[in-house]
């Protein structure tokens, strides 16, 4: 959490490019380009994302279903 808000402030009034593989990392960009293979596969927002049911919301569910297995709140 401390990670999203310190980047937040960072972003203000600038371009910034984020590469990560935690998908909540990047859940507030304006723009979020998913590659697979060296190729861009997808590009929107988080929501248009989840609901396009592509790669990004297959990597979406896998992501936060195991956090929830490992956390046991499923």
């Amino acid at each position: 959490h401390l990670v999203q808000e310190a980047l937040g402030r960072l972003m203000q009034n600038r371009t910034t490019l984020i590469i990560a593989h935690r998908l909540s990392t990047v859940r507030i960009a304006h723009r979020i380009a998913v590659v697979e293979a060296g190729k861009i596969v997808e590009l929107g927002t988080h929501d248009e994302l989840l609901a396009k049911n592509g790669l990004y919301a297959h990597l979406y569910g896998m992501q936060f279903r195991d956090a929830e297995l490992l956390l046991g709140t499923n």
